[in-house]
């Protein structure tokens, strides 16, 4: 049976081992890399003799961090699935991940379970979000014609609020940007978020990278 091969870029000594440890004991998959950063990760891929399918990325490390890193994968390597792996459920990392190229994000104290759904999900399916953001990506994907009609509901301004919240600036900053004020963008947000059927920003960003919005 091919097993699946997986890299692990992570700077904590003790998490990367257990997770190395973890995999090694399930027959589907084997780890071909454990790294303590971006720099050191992208070194070595230059010299093993076989690439990974999928990387476990921690997104906070030193010398090359997560983001940097998954953004060099998808520009030389985009046949490599990253998982992004954090300690915080922060919405900016998140939406940092996703604009990078992240395939999957999960928090390190998921169940080994998850991991290995994850990590068979990103391999045969290309990605893995769990609860609402998995559940809106895969809208998003089956719904072409009826996003196509979103679309065109969508005024110019609203286009225009909708790739700066693409960015990481707050509802107050976008609105200062925008030469508006916060009870305006509150109103643009309301309404693009009962047009196009969502509940939140990540939501938003994850409609807008499908859509070349942002």
């Amino acid at each position: 049976m091919k097993t699946i091969p997986i890299a692990i870029v992570d700077d904590h000594t003790l998490m990367s081992k257990a997770l190395e440890n973890m995999i090694a004991e399930n027959p589907k998959y084997h780890v071909v890399m454990n790294q303590p950063n971006g720099e050191d990760f992208i070194s070595e891929l230059k010299n093993v003799s076989e690439f990974p399918a999928v990387v476990l990325m921690d997104i906070n490390m030193p010398y090359k961090n997560g983001i940097e890193t998954t953004e060099w994968l998808t520009e030389h390597h985009p046949e490599i699935k990253v998982i992004a792996l954090t300690m915080e459920d922060d919405e900016k990392v998140l939406i940092r991940m996703l604009k990078a190229g992240a395939k999957g994000y999960l928090l390190k104290d998921m169940q080994p379970s998850i991991l290995f759904q994850a990590i068979d999900t990103v391999f045969e399916k290309g990605s893995f979000y769990t609860d609402f953001v998995a559940q809106k990506l895969l809208k998003v994907q089956t719904e072409d014609a009826k996003n196509a009609s979103l679309l065109s509901d969508l005024k110019e301004r609203e286009k225009e609020f909708i790739k700066l919240a693409c960015s990481e600036l707050t509802y107050k900053e976008i609105a200062d940007k925008m030469c508006l004020s916060p009870k305006t963008i509150d109103g643009y947000r309301d309404s693009v978020f009962v047009k196009l059927e969502i509940k939140n920003r990540v939501g938003l960003v994850l409609f807008a990278l499908k859509h070349n919005l942002c």
